[in-house]
């Protein structure tokens, strides 16, 4: 199979189940890191037997320090590509340096509109009638790097957070798991910040 997937998380991990339910992407996790003890994501990497890594910030002196023991965790257990699914923290040049170019984040707004860790309670409270989940290459700032794919969703006038965030989640775990298989199959095609989807057999 060859392509190894670490997945970063800090929650529910709900975007984490819809990789390990892919055909495609399930086979490929070898491993699920995270910022935190005791969250429902680490039991869904046990209940698949993907093996998992906690790795507190509070335990490091810095950021730079975290950040190197993120990225010598990540390439001990040999992996090729990165996915970010609900990860809280901003990693910098230590994992970027390594996986750049391999590593995919997901956002619940149609970037760059809404960037950072509310995306769904932005576009409310700012009264859009269109929101939507944007999927891109993460670079060195928040929620900045080249958009991989979009897909927009109609902001209802009776929606709340909830009733929205469902349906923003509904969309990423199908984008995402697509858009981590066309990166493994290289299929993203990379132009400054411009990145096409090369189809399938192309």
């Amino acid at each position: 199979m060859g392509e190894r997937i670490a997945v970063l998380v800090s929650g529910n991990g709900t975007n984490l189940q819809a990789l390990l339910d892919d055909p495609f992407c399930g086979p490929r996790i070898s491993l699920v890191l995270s910022d935190r003890p005791g969250i429902r994501a680490l039991e869904r990497a046990e209940r698949h037997g993907v093996e998992s890594v906690v790795i507190e910030p509070d335990t490091f002196p810095d950021r730079a320090s975290f950040d190197e023991a993120v990225a010598g965790a990540l390439q001990r257990h040999g992996v090729d590509a990165v996915v970010t699914a609900g990860y809280m923290r901003l990693l910098g040049r230590a994992v970027l340096d390594v996986y750049g170019g391999r590593w995919l984040n997901t956002h619940p707004a149609l970037l760059p509109s809404f960037p950072g860790m509310h995306g769904v309670r932005d576009a409310l409270a700012h009264g859009v009638k269109v929101t939507g989940v944007t999927v891109f290459l993460v670079d060195e700032g928040v929620d900045t790097g080249p958009i991989v794919s979009q897909e927009a969703i109609e902001v209802r006038p009776d929606d709340d957070r909830d009733s929205l965030e469902s349906r923003v989640l509904e969309v990423e775990h199908r984008l995402l798991p697509a858009a981590v298989r066309a990166m493994l199959e290289g299929r993203l095609d990379l132009d400054g910040r411009h990145v096409r989807i090369v189809e399938e057999g192309a």
